[in-house]
């Protein structure tokens, strides 16, 4: 399929001593309490896979079917399913909870067996020279939430990735409604971790984090309690669904805030008190540069919470290091959010 790259502008400029080294494009959209299109840089109707930025939704049919109560999980414990963990000890406690009460051996999940994405959690494992694990993908969490939903839905758990599975076909229905997509437009795909994945054009997924912001915009009653309980667990325990020194859980210890980022650049959030929807995405691929584009995008709005800034500043790593440790360029976001 051709894909054309329409108005795509820098995000972000790399400079090594003064001189552009780098450049990172992108798009940006952000929408209002009505959906409709308010700020924007780039193309807002480009086709973006939702990659991680979907586990929230992933999640809603699982807290829909009342999987919590079902199988008697803690909010700490069922946060996981809509997390991007970085398999530290306080992430592999819970999910070895999950594994337990939920009732599914670990063989079960599809996920690949990997070491976790936290640098010190790998290297303590590598020490003690442990191997491998499929709970250690940062994508067992949505794994687990899944298995749970088929049990509490009566249908076999084999197969549970495929497209046709009613576990899919639950998630399928959800993201139509909570973005205002239909379904014969949503584009489809296979994620990292094996499980479908969905493309939609920007402004629906800044659409769909507005409603996990402003849930009262959602018609659909259970999908509107669902988002409630679900943003609700992120703000309660944002190092689950992320980690330590990462983007979501700065932005979720905002209590105004939700969000979520995917692989491959993409970034979305919601703003409550403002009732604005973002999403964003860098066409390079990278996540480096998510801290220092949402902190930017924070200050344009004349976004209140200096201290949430202040943490994605923190994370953003605008001045650059050689591995000597020596200052040799910098970063900076250059773009200009054009109010429509």
């Amino acid at each position: 399929m051709e894909v054309k790259h329409m108005s795509v502008e820098v995000l972000v400029n790399d400079y090594r001593n003064g001189y552009l080294e780098n450049i990172h494009p992108g798009h940006i959209c952000g929408v209002n309490a009505t959906g409709i299109i308010k700020y924007k840089v780039g193309d807002t109707e480009h086709w973006t896979f939702l990659r991680s930025a979907l586990k929230p939704i992933q999640a809603i049919p699982a807290i829909a079917n009342h999987i919590q109560e079902h199988f008697k999980l803690t909010n700490r414990e069922t946060s996981l399913i809509a997390a991007s963990h970085r398999g530290e000890e306080l992430h592999i406690d819970e999910l070895e909870k999950l594994l337990d009460k939920i009732g599914v051996a670990e063989e079960e999940l599809l996920c690949h067996p990997t070491y976790p994405l936290n640098s010190r959690a790998k290297e303590a494992l590598l020490k003690k020279n442990q191997p491998k694990r499929k709970l250690y993908h940062n994508c067992s969490g949505k794994h687990l939430g899944m298995l749970a939903l088929a049990k509490v839905l009566g249908v076999n758990t084999e197969g549970y990735f495929e497209l046709e599975h009613p576990v899919q076909q639950e998630i399928l229905i959800a993201l139509s409604s909570i973005s205002g997509c239909s379904i014969d437009q949503i584009r489809m795909g296979v994620d990292g971790c094996g499980v479908p994945v969905y493309a939609l054009p920007l402004k629906f997924l800044a659409n769909t984090y507005l409603r996990f912001a402003r849930p009262e915009l959602i018609c659909d009653q259970s999908i509107q309690d669902a988002v409630i309980k679900i943003t609700s667990m992120m703000n309660e325990h944002p190092e689950i669904i992320s980690g330590t020194n990462a983007i979501c859980t700065s932005l979720l210890m905002d209590d105004n805030i939700v969000a979520k980022g995917g692989a491959q650049g993409v970034y979305c959030f919601g703003l409550k008190e403002e009732k604005l929807g973002f999403s964003l995405k860098v066409m390079d691929g990278s996540e480096e540069q998510w801290p220092l584009i949402v902190a930017s995008i924070l200050e344009q709005i004349e976004y209140k919470n200096q201290d949430t800034i202040q943490r994605l500043y923190n994370l953003s790593q605008k001045e650059i290091y050689n591995d000597n440790n020596k200052l040799v360029g910098n970063k900076k976001a250059v773009f200009k959010l054009v109010e429509v």
